[in-house]
Formats: C-alpha cells, structure tokens, sequence
C-alpha cells in the first residue's frame, strides 16, 4: 500500500492535471501525483480500455456528436506512474463514491474525496467543499469507500479539504474524518472563501496532525508551497516532524519541475511538456497549460495563443532556442494559417449552401393557403402584406 508519509506531492487541478503534466511532475522528483478530479457519475459512464499503442489504460465514454469519436476521460501510464497515482473523485453520494470508485480501483493506488474545492462545477449537487457543511455525509463516503473499495483492494483511501471559519470547528472536523479509517489528510490553508492570493493560515497544522498522529492518519500540506526548498523550510519553522508532506499545486502549474531540488526554467520545461503529451497522444489541452506556463512577456505567449492546431504549436516551438528566444518573427506564418481556414471555411459554406439549394430544388413546391403561413414562403408573404 501506497505511504503519503512526508511526501511532496502534485496536487489535484481541473485540466492541469491530466497524464503530461503528472508525468514531467514524476520525471522531475514528485513523490505521488494527483489526477484531476473526476465526478462520479461521469466516470460511471465511462469502459475501460487498454491503448496497445500508447502503453496507457484509458477510461472512455461515448461522443453524443454522431461521427465523432469516444473521449478520453481519464487515462494512466502503469509503466511511468504505478505506485504514485491517486485518483481524485467528485461524489455527494456513498452508493456513487463506490460504484466510481471500484470502476478504476485496480489501475490507481488511491482514491481521494474531494472535499475542498470551492468552484462551482466541483461543488454543485453537494459535492467539493459543500461536504465541509455536511460532515456526516462526508464521513458515510470515506466509511464505504475503505470499507467496500479500499480494505478488499489493499488500496488507501484519502480526503482532502479545507479550513472551517475557526480552529476549534476544524479540529472538530478533522477528528472525524479520521475516525473513519482513511489513510492520508490533506488539508487546503485556506478557508472556502479564501482566493489563492491570500495567504494561507498554517497556524491550525500542529493540532490538526497531533489528530492524525493519534490515529495513524498521515497529513499532507497544501497551500502557497512553491518548491522543495520552500517546503522544507515552512515545515521546520512550523516545526512540524518529517512526516508530514506538502502538496504543490499552482507553482506546479507553471512548471512541474518545481519538485526538484533544480528546476528547469520554463522553456526548458516548456519543450519537456510537449515532447510528453505527444508521446502519450495527450494534445487536447497543450494550448492551454503553454499558456499557463510561458511568461506573457515571452513572443512565445503570444504565438501560441494564436495556434489553433496541433502542427501549429509544434512549428512554433521549432523556432523556440536554447535560452527561450525566438529564432525568426512568426507573424506572417500565423496571419497565412488563418487564411487558409477563412478560405476553408468558406469553401465549406459554399459547399453546403450548393447542397442545400439542389436538395430544395428536388422536393416538391406546396401550394401557399390563403389562412396558413408556414415554412420560409410563408414567411416572404407576410412581410410582403404587412
């Protein structure tokens, strides 16, 4: 069974968190990787697949949009993250919580409720931190996932959350929580009001893993932790023992290289991330963690929000040197692509409208009534008599 014990850890992000971002963490010193979370009822949805080619086990689900193929919800490397991968879920719900939970159970080494996240796609239906004001709730979903999905499997189960208004109710909290057999705590420093600008209140950590000690619960650190380093240095001044682990999230977002003791500056990052996502067939959401990882005062940060394809990027990057400066303008080179899909574009109008005017001309006209005004002949009348 997998050990949170004073790990340093990649924390759970919407989008950042898919297999790229998790593999450059890995590659570069992160201890355990978070996935992104996953809402229960979706992942229910999904079957599981093994890619031959990439080497990656996928959890798919059906594209509602005819001719379009499956989505890839959620998908695993064992070679590169077995033995370091937990899966953050999205429930409200025991019954979910488990029917999700024993879905991806043998491909995971974790499953982590999450009962922190304050935005609104998260806690809608109860779930994310709307569970920190339903405790008992939140407490019935860790008791019947380590009952039902963790002890048969031999796997850990984890929640992780957020401060209350006080010290006092957020003991309170924790004290349950760790009476329902859950490994690992992970606590947010932040209440749920509290905007990741505002710095976090560590004052509560010491009574929070006094708890966790007495209970065999290890406690995990989240919240402004930039580096190993700074990691290091925060739980000594809170004199915290080693055991305790910290949990990297937005530092981690610009550059997944911040878990080791050298990280690798952001071009030198940047290329590392795309080589991966194309290794792994993952290109989905390369624009938008480049924008989360280029410096806006890079040329870069410009042209890439200005690609629109995957050939685009890599193009791009092509001209990208060896200190992040760019080797030629590559205006003219964007502006000539957007060209060509204006031409594109119309060309498939122009094909459409050609389609529609033969399909017309084919079917045959009905007579207009006098009372009745339908379809678009109906339509020329009554602007023609009003």
């Amino acid at each position: 069974m997998v050990s949170y014990a004073g790990k340093l850890v990649l924390a759970p992000m919407v989008r950042a968190g898919e297999l790229p971002t998790r593999l450059l963490a890995l590659k570069h010193g992160a201890d355990l990787v978070w996935g992104p979370e996953i809402v229960d009822k979706k992942l229910i949805q999904c079957r599981r697949e093994i890619n031959e080619a990439l080497k990656t086990v996928d959890f798919i689900i059906g594209n509602k949009e005819e001719g379009k193929s499956p989505v890839v919800v959620f998908r695993t490397l064992p070679e590169a993250e077995s033995g370091k991968l937990i899966f953050q879920l999205g429930t409200a719900s025991p019954l979910l919580a488990v029917e999700a939970a024993n879905i991806v159970i043998r491909d995971i080494d974790g499953i982590d409720v999450n009962a922190g996240c304050p935005k609104h796609f998260s806690i809608h239906s109860g779930m994310g931190a709307a569970l920190l004001k339903t405790p008992d709730t939140l407490c019935s979903i860790l008791e019947a996932l380590v009952e039902k999905v963790g002890k048969p499997n031999n796997k850990p189960i984890s929640v992780k959350i957020r401060l209350l208004e006080d010290e006092r109710s957020t003991l309170e909290l924790v004290s349950k929580l760790c009476n329902t057999g859950i490994s690992n705590l992970t606590v947010h420093c932040r209440t749920t009001p509290m905007r990741n600008r505002e710095m976090p209140i560590r004052d509560y950590l010491p009574g929070i893993h006094s708890i966790c000690r007495e209970r065999n619960v290890s406690l995990i650190m989240n919240g402004a932790i930039e580096s190993r380093a700074q990691f290091m240095a925060v739980r000594k001044e809170l004199q915290l023992p080693e055991d305790v682990g910290g949990m990297i999230a937005e530092a981690a977002e610009q550059n997944a290289t911040v878990f080791s003791e050298s990280p690798l500056p952001w071009y030198a990052a940047v290329k590392e991330y795309l080589a991966i996502a194309r290794n792994v067939g993952h290109v989905m959401n390369v624009k938008f963690m480049l924008g989360r990882m280029i410096p806006g005062k890079s040329p870069f940060y410009n042209y890439f929000t200005r690609c629109k394809r995957i050939e685009e990027i890599e193009y791009v990057m092509k001209h990208m040197d060896e200190k992040g400066g760019c080797t030629e303008d590559l205006s003219a080179y964007l502006e000539q692509c957007r060209k060509e899909d204006k031409k594109s574009a119309e060309k498939l109008n122009a094909a459409k409208a050609k389609s529609g005017a033969k399909a017309k001309n084919g079917s045959k006209k009905r007579p207009i009534k006098e009372d009745t005004i339908n379809g678009d002949e109906g339509k020329k009348m009554s602007r023609v008599n009003a």
